[in-house]
């Protein structure tokens, strides 16, 4: 602003005619013994406003020195900000002036000015307390104090009409007795308002889910016959809840929604929403294909895995190779790797080229999540043993590529890991710690083998690490053996006939001696033919070794298995 700026002339709007002549004189009086100040040798912060009639001022147009101007803070009208007088009291002069006080400059107030706090459009002004953020419902995330006047005409706002009920009533997370969560049929209604009220396809979609997650966990009384009644009420209820949620996806679907497509034909294939609850690929492969063309991967990889097995279309591998290139385009980690073992062992049509399989792979590894871990696993596998011209052995990059796939949670990696760190294979040191722990990864998730190991580490215990367990090692062994595994079958059938881990029972170690023999295993034959008739190898004190139970013949795992 420049010096010589002429003084400044005032409107004729701003004569009042309630100043008194004698208050004039005294004012006069009081200015002769005060020096004036030239407003050629002044220059002010901020230019004072012009004083201009209520019915001629607009609120929503705040004034703005120059010199005080930040482009990057954008406009906030008076409908949007409401400054409080608590902490902007103007000063009232002592002496009268025909001019409105100059507010003090921004910097000097009590708050900053962010862009993101607020927004200019007019989209969401719905007159809702909850997002125009009334004093009536404060933002419990925000730590700014905004003023509740304007700077310039000290106008309070008015307040919005009050709703005819709360928005979000939290009445039930108070703290105190009667504190609880919300049940789990209020909350299906307050989801099911919500996406009644909505058109987005995602909200609808994710309600969807939720029924049919929700149809997954809800709770079957069991079944007796004082409570059939309640059992069939429990079930129509659930089928009412998938019935809605395929209902709304099938609508979503007709729209050409992708994610509503796949996961349609995902219940579909997983006997959801179907006919006595079978697997319908019939109903389910239309709409992977339906969502392949609309770009979703996860989508064309299913059609890729039904058109290979001829799941609901015929067999054709050409049409498989399409889907899964498609899906291996967007990084597909299942669809890559089944492209490399297909480069790898001459399947869908195409000829055995290792290098490229190899760098399938290699992708596929990258990209590797915990529903797709493969290309990790079978990759360590190759650098285990090696490829001519391919790929050379590298153990030490083997095992931390299995330890990746562990670490996602893939059993038969965990297993591979926990046999290195027992027997010190592939450069691994013996570490009892670590094969346990390796091992229990993979029986967590019913793995066979891992199950019938932890029984072995159980009957011999390991000093600090696991305390020597029988009933830990049968049990084990019996998981294993549910599980199918046929030398656990064996080794419960023994633990039965001496006494480990269980009271002796001959009619249990013959039963699991006949399960085992039907599956092949000859000591478990010999057993019955007539072994029983010798005295028991063992007793309480003799030692057993591991090899005795794994059945290779060859005794040799240097692990030996005290029995009592």
């Amino acid at each position: 602003m420049s010096a010589s700026r002429p003084p400044r002339q005032r409107p004729p709007q701003a004569f009042d005619p309630s100043f008194s002549a004698e208050y004039k004189q005294d004012f006069s009086n009081n200015q002769e013994h005060q020096p004036q100040p030239q407003f050629q040798q002044y220059t002010p912060e901020r230019e004072p406003q012009q004083f201009r009639p209520e019915s001629q001022y607009r609120p929503e147009s705040q004034y703005r020195p120059e010199s005080q101007y930040h482009p990057e803070s954008q406009y906030r009208p008076e409908s949007q900000y409401q400054p409080r007088e608590s902490q902007y009291n103007p000063v009232i002069p002592t002496h009268p002036s025909r001019e409105l006080p100059i507010p003090p400059p921004v910097a000097q107030q009590g708050w900053e000015p962010d862009p993101d706090d607020y927004d200019d459009s007019l989209e969401n002004d719905d007159n809702d307390d909850f997002f125009n953020g009334s004093p009536g419902i404060p933002n419990p995330n925000s730590t700014e104090q905004f003023p509740t006047s304007s700077l310039t005409t000290n106008s309070i706002r008015a307040p919005s009409p009050p709703a005819s009920g709360p928005i979000l009533d939290h009445s039930h997370l108070r703290p105190g007795k009667q504190a609880a969560l919300l049940s789990h049929e209020r909350t299906l209604e307050l989801y099911r308002a919500n996406a009644k009220k909505t058109s987005d396809p995602e909200l609808q979609f994710e309600f969807a889910v939720f029924m049919i997650d929700a149809s997954k966990s809800m709770p079957i009384p069991p079944s007796t016959p004082g409570n059939l009644l309640q059992v069939e009420k429990a079930l129509e209820k659930r089928e009412d809840l998938i019935r809605e949620a395929t209902g709304l996806l099938k609508r979503l679907a007709d729209r050409g929604h992708p994610a509503s497509q796949y996961f349609l034909a995902d219940c579909y294939a997983n006997g959801i929403g179907t006919v006595k609850n079978k697997q319908d690929f019939e109903r389910a492969y239309p709409l992977f294909v339906l969502a392949a063309k609309h770009g979703h991967p996860d989508a064309a990889y299913r059609a890729g895995t039904c058109t290979e097995n001829g799941w609901g279309c015929r067999r054709e591998s050409a049409k498989a190779l399409t889907f899964f290139k498609k899906a291996a385009a967007a990084l597909h980690p299942g669809a890559m790797y089944r492209l490399g073992i297909a480069e790898l062992n001459g399947e869908l049509g195409l000829s055995k080229r290792p290098k490229e399989g190899v760098k399938w792979l290699k992708r596929s590894a990258e990209h590797a999540t915990a529903e797709f871990p493969h290309a990790l696993h079978e990759l360590a596998l190759l650098h285990e043993r090696g490829i001519d011209n391919v790929l050379f052995v590298d153990y030490e990059y083997s095992t931390e590529l299995l330890a990746q796939a562990a670490e996602l949670g893939y059993a038969p990696s965990a297993y591979r890991l926990g046999e290195c760190y027992e027997y010190g294979k592939m450069g691994c040191p013996q570490d009892p710690a670590l094969s346990i722990h390796y091992y229990n990864i993979a029986a967590q998730q019913d793995h066979l083998e891992s199950c019938f190991a932890l029984t072995a580490w159980y009957l011999v215990g390991s000093p600090g690490v696991l305390p020597q367990s029988d009933t830990e090692a049968f049990l084990w062994a019996q998981k294993a053996a549910d599980l199918g595994l046929t030398k656990a079958m064996y080794a419960v059938g023994y633990f039965y006939e001496v006494g480990i881990g269980t009271p002796v029972s001959l009619p249990d170690a013959i039963s699991w001696y006949k399960r085992a023999a039907e599956k092949g295993d000859k000591r478990a034959a010999q057993r019955l033919k007539g072994s029983m008739n010798r005295p028991l190898p063992g007793g309480p004190g003799a030692v057993l070794r591991r090899g005795d139970l794994d059945g290779d013949g060859k005794g040799g795992k240097d692990k030996d298995c005290v029995i009592m």
